[in-house]
């Protein structure tokens, strides 16, 4: 069948490209272009979608054989990712760009153009598996694993994806890559926030959205003012460096708040949370009332176990025996039943009690 190759010029994605040519398959390789972001000399290889990763890419797919194409999709990624990413911070929350890109550019915007060009199926290099009833299922590589960023894909569109390296380790992979003769074999990984080369959002914030004004106080659990910040949108829940107060013990960020641009800190234990909600859920199968079930609210974060209290088109609440620690707002809650993704969600508040 014809299959659009998502490429980004790393290994994971032409070992891709590789096992669908072998596999007979009519192969088209597509690059996104998605930003102008000037590279940074601190991050050097480890930064994604810049020049040297095009020609990567057209590498790839030469050796291959292949027809590539690069497609730009800068406004829609300003649109769908780094508008959100600023707005989000700008709330108070806590954005999740890679969610962001893979809901909504690469699995509707990318899906619609490989449909165009007479595809049947759009692979990526993901690391993830698609069960027979379209649910996502973990990587056996755990350690990969990239189900917690792809929640909001839709069931109709896992009918037309292929994650080819679902079922590999990494190691496996890169032998592939050796094995095919790849010039991206050795290629190190990229950073995860690519328009971002420099890691610092809190200039970038302040660049996207010029204007905007976030400095207030930095306040402990009383209320008392401890110190002074210069934009609210530099702190994220649980944070402990670089808030710039001195107490004499340890303290973190327990709420941020985007009218009064108040930052509250406070002990490591003031971080945990009973309960929790979250809206704009995207279910594989939607849970009951009362099942128990396993919850990711961060990439790599543990599984925890939860009690499903309401579970909706639009709302999902749950509660935690052993507390959740530092719940972000804007960040995604991802439901589990073994390895097998209920659904997931984007996290609205938590607190300790009914």
């Amino acid at each position: 069948m014809r299959v659009v190759a998502a490429m980004s010029g790393g290994v994971d994605s032409s070992v891709v490209a590789g096992l669908l040519v072998e596999q007979g398959h009519d192969v088209i390789g597509v690059h996104m272009k998605l930003h102008d972001a000037p590279s940074h000399p601190s991050v050097g290889a480890k930064r994604c979608c810049g020049v040297s990763d095009v020609l990567d890419c057209q590498q790839v797919a030469d050796r291959l054989g292949i027809p590539f194409y690069v497609m730009d999709l800068r406004e829609a990624f300003k649109k769908a990712v780094m508008d959100n990413f600023a707005d989000t911070y700008l709330r108070g929350g806590t954005p999740n760009p890679c969610i962001q890109c893979n809901g909504v550019l690469k699995f509707q915007v990318l899906l619609q153009r490989a449909k165009a060009l007479g595809a049947s199926h759009l692979a990526t290099g993901h690391y993830a598996r698609i069960t027979p009833s379209l649910a996502l299922q973990m990587a056996a590589d755990r350690n990969k694993d990239q189900t917690y960023f792809l929640f909001p894909v839709k069931q109709k569109a896992l009918a037309q994806t292929l994650f080819p390296l679902g079922g590999m380790t990494k190691a496996e992979v890169r032998a592939q890559a050796r094995r095919m003769g790849m010039i991206t074999a050795e290629k190190p990984e990229s950073q995860e926030v690519c328009f971002i080369p420099d890691d610092n959002h809190t200039r970038f914030v302040r660049e996207h959205r010029p204007g905007s004004e976030g400095a207030g106080n930095i306040v402990d659990q009383s209320g008392r003012v401890v110190g002074q910040h210069d934009g609210y949108w530099r702190f994220t829940i649980g944070q402990r460096r670089g808030l710039g107060v001195a107490l004499g013990h340890p303290v973190y960020v327990l709420s941020v708040n985007a009218d009064s641009h108040e930052v509250v800190v406070g002990p490591n234990d003031a971080l945990n949370r009973a309960y929790l909600r979250a809206n704009a859920p995207n279910w594989y199968r939607r849970p009951s009332a009362g099942e128990v079930v396993q919850a990711r609210i961060r990439h790599r974060g543990d599984l925890l176990t939860c009690e499903v209290m309401e579970a909706s088109e639009d709302d999902l609440v749950l509660r935690f025996p052993k507390s959740a620690r530092a719940a972000a707002r804007g960040q995604a809650v991802v439901l589990y039943s073994n390895e097998v993704v209920l659904g997931g969600a984007w996290i609205r508040e938590a607190w300790d009690a009914e």
